[in-house]
Order: structure tokens, then sequence, then C-alpha cells
């Protein structure tokens, strides 16, 4: 598989995740663990069947320590702190503070072997993210107390762990991409645990609801997942960074469309930022190659 090729099965899992708003308010009131369970148990699910189909189920399951740990703390880990910030903290500025992990990502990279980090990619970034500071900014105002640093804290960490479970799956590019629903399963029990532990099960009322945690585990809670592994390990991995921020943006924009938010200039203004960084960072892609 050529690196450009990668890099456009990476940039699937940016759109697929763009659905993930939209598709979560279609779920109703589903407690956030439980929503995850679910949805990871169906990502997972999926993933293994196609892995016994073609036969690869041993390939996929035997892997080293290091493999499991940072497949299972990069899902879970990442999901778990981000559910917790939204818990502790205001949601629009826990999101933004989460949104640090594609520049993470884009830093982090440098230190990978054979990768440089050109003033492309980190003003691509820097785009990005003022894209989507712009894309919060309406959303300020808010009242901060004591009581919500440890939300705060939680979506600052969960960009460093989201960001270390990027780049480190490039380092373990030998560790196939079929083992990620071994780490989709292995969350779905963590998360199940939690909720059992602090939350109210609560099953879908309607059809709807159904398809739309169907379509969760399918999409971006499942599929996704594999294309950002493939991505991360094959192919431009500081355009992908950069490219993340359309994801907060697309999601918008999904929620327009479906009337849960109203377009407005800044998100106009925002759109330019995030897809002028976006193409900056990636002009290499663009050129002729022999």
């Amino acid at each position: 598989m050529t690196s450009r090729a990668a890099t456009l099965i990476g940039l699937t899992a940016i759109v697929m995740w763009s659905l993930l708003a939209v598709l979560t308010v279609a779920t109703g009131r589903i407690p956030a663990f439980q929503l995850a369970a679910m949805t990871f148990a169906i990502g997972g699910l999926v993933g293994s069947a196609a892995v016994l189909v073609r036969g690869g189920a041993a390939r996929a399951l035997r892997l080293p320590a290091i493999a499991w740990a940072v497949g299972i703390g990069g899902l879970f880990g990442y999901h778990a702190l981000y559910f917790l910030s939204l818990r502790l903290a205001p949601p629009a500025e826990a999101g933004l503070l989460n949104y640090l992990w594609p520049l993470l990502i884009v830093l982090f990279s440098s230190l990978l072997p054979g990768e440089r980090l050109a003033r492309h990619h980190i003003i691509g970034a820097l785009l990005g993210l003022a894209g989507t500071v712009l894309l919060f900014a309406g959303n300020t105002g808010v009242q901060y107390t004591a009581a919500q640093i440890p939300g705060f804290v939680a979506a600052f960490i969960a960009a460093f762990v989201w960001a270390a479970y990027s780049v480190l799956s490039r380092k373990l590019k030998a560790v196939p991409t079929d083992a990620v629903a071994g780490f989709c399963l292995a969350t779905a029990l963590l998360a199940a645990l939690v909720h059992f532990g602090i939350e109210t099960t609560v099953w879908p009322e309607t059809v709807m609801q159904w398809l739309a945690i169907v379509l969760l585990g399918l999409g971006p809670v499942g599929a996704a997942f594999y294309a950002w592994d493939i991505g991360m390990k094959h192919g431009e991995i500081r355009v992908l960074g950069a490219a993340s921020y359309a994801t907060p943006l697309l999601s918008t924009g999904f929620l327009i469309l479906a009337g849960y938010a109203q377009a407005t200039a800044a998100i106009a203004l925002a759109a330019l930022l995030i897809a002028g960084g976006g193409l900056i960072a990636a002009k290499d892609m663009f050129r002729k190659r022999p």
C-alpha cells in the first residue's frame, strides 16, 4: 500500500468521527460508558468476524504486551478521560482542550525515525488550532470553579493519550490492523465494568435509537479506528494530524444539517482556517512524483 493511499484511508476516519456527535444525540439518554460498551462491542465483533473470515485470528491476537498496552490504553484510556472531562467541566472548553491532540500528533511525529517536521506542517496545524478555537469561541463566558479543574486536567491528558496512541502506532507498524478488533472488544469490556459501577442502565426506546447505536458501532466507533490505524502506520502522519482539525468543523456541519445547531459567520471563518491549514499541511501530497 502506498503512503498516499494509506493517508486517504486515514482521512475517512476523520469523516466518520465527524458523525459521532449527531449519531450520539440520536441515541437518546443512554449513559456514556454504556454507549461506549455497546458501540465498541459492535465495532470489535464486526472486525473479529472479518478477521475470522480471512483466517488471521491467531496472528491478530498473538501480540507483544506493549501492543496490547498501547491499543487498550489508547482506546479505553482516551475515551474514559474524555467522558470524565465532559462530566466535570463545561463541554465546550473541555472539547477545546481535548482538540490539542491533532497539533500534538504533528509535533510528536518529529520523534519518529525517518520523519521530518517541516514548517508547512506546523503552520497548517496551528491554523487548524486557530479555527478550532474560533469554532468553540461562541461557547465561552462560563464562570469556572475549582471543582471543574479535574475535568480540564482530564481533557488535557486525554489529548496527550490519543496523540501518543496514534504516533506509537507508527512505531508498532508490524502489529496488524486486525488487532484493533481485540482492542475494541477489550475497551467494550472495560467500559461495561465502569458502567455497571457508576451508571444506571438505560435501554434505547425507539428503532431510530437502536439504528443510531448500530451506525456508531459500524462507523465512528468501529471502522474509523481501523482506518486510522492504517493511516498512522503507513500514511502521512503529519497530514493526518493537521487534517484532524476538520473533525469538529464537519461535526458542527452535520449537527446544522440535522437541525441541532445553527450556521454562523464564525463557523464559516473557522472552515476557511481549518481547510486552509489542512491544504498547507498536505501540500506534499499534491506534488507530482516521478
